[in-house]
């Protein structure tokens, strides 16, 4: 079975996975029911709550609820609690999760019954996207007012400034750019700098705010996070502030912006802590409530980055409606050097 390579584009053969007996046997009883099977083949596709099945797959709640609970004891898929949701994914870990992986990955992508769940997938997450852009756009000339739930913005920006050093840049990406706040804070060091969104709205504000700000670097494009109209490997930092929480799907947005990342260079993600404050999927279109240390890592270091720094900061008082502010900033591993190629020196991760 081939497989693209993530940054070369070249098909390479994936290597097949040895699975025990026990373990195919598992994962065969598990999945050899057409519903949990139609799950596992959206599941491949990134993460999905209850609503979210129930919505896709025209089942009941308790039926739905039934069929994840046998595949997550089965091993077969992982399941997140967040506040009063819970997220699943298909496992990442041991040998039913490679028996898995392997079954889903034989199904046929034309056959009738998959695509119509891709159709109504695309039309859930559609949906969700447009109430979130729909949020935004109200709220575009206050967007920045919305921040005073956290550690107040100039602590924030010190330790983005001081997280990121006192050096230059050739090119910035600014995903999910907003107000433009990020791009004027990092522009002026920058050679060129773009910043994308998906809200028209947003970028009306954010042209004007960078105007303002005599900032002629600096590209504005509207677009996809998770499919970004970018240059590859072109981006020495990529910027992602305060979006993850509003996404489907965060892993997905992190690699893509990984692409982006010239070798060598650096992702800095600003989002929040973990949290209970369930208001604000209701009011503000969150879509996470915060991210555990572990969960970020784990995502970074999945995209091929190292972790170099991480910070979290919380309001002084430490009130219960109050945010922790989470900094991260990771590496791209491939080394960057000018040994000439075809030297037996020439060392690229």
């Amino acid at each position: 079975m081939s497989k693209a390579d993530a940054h070369s584009g070249v098909e390479r053969e994936a290597p097949i996975v040895a699975v025990p007996l026990a373990s195919m046997l598992t994962a065969l009883k598990a999945a050899g029911e057409e519903t949990r099977l139609r799950i596992l083949a959206l599941l491949a596709g990134g993460e999905l709550n209850v609503s979210d099945l129930t919505d896709i797959l025209v089942q009941s709640q308790p039926r739905i609820s039934r069929h994840l609970k046998l595949l997550t004891e089965a091993g077969l898929i992982e399941r997140q609690r967040e506040g009063a949701w819970a997220f699943f994914r298909l496992a990442e870990q041991g040998a039913d999760a490679a028996a898995v992986r392997d079954l889903v990955a034989r199904l046929d992508p034309a056959d009738g019954q998959l695509q119509a769940d891709r159709e109504r997938l695309r039309a859930v997450r559609e949906a969700r996207a447009h109430a979130a852009q729909a949020h935004f756009s109200r709220l575009a000339e206050h967007w920045d007012e919305m921040r005073s739930l956290h550690v107040p913005e100039e602590a924030v920006e010190a330790s983005i400034r001081e997280v990121l050093g006192e050096g230059t840049f050739n090119a910035v990406l600014d995903l999910g750019t907003g107000t433009g706040r990020m791009l004027q804070l990092i522009a002026p060091h920058a050679g060129r700098a773009v910043g994308l969104d998906a809200s028209h709205a947003m970028l009306a504000v954010a042209r004007s705010n960078l105007e303002q700000a005599g900032l002629s670097n600096v590209q504005l494009r509207q677009g996809d996070i998770h499919a970004l109209p970018v240059e590859r490997n072109s981006f020495d930092l990529v910027v992602i502030h305060q979006v993850l929480h509003f996404l489907d799907d965060p892993a997905r947005a992190i690699r893509e912006a990984t692409a982006a990342l010239a070798p060598g260079g650096r992702l800095l993600i600003v989002d929040f802590a973990t949290h209970e404050l369930e208001f604000l999927r209701e009011k503000h279109a969150h879509r996470r409530l915060g991210f555990s240390v572990e969960q970020m890592t784990g995502w970074l270091e999945e995209a091929g980055l190292d972790v170099v720094a991480h910070r979290d900061l919380a309001s002084p008082d430490a009130a219960a409606d109050q945010l922790t502010v989470s900094l991260y900033l990771a590496r791209d591993r491939r080394i960057i050097t000018d040994v000439p190629a075809g030297s037996p020196f020439r060392a690229i991760a």
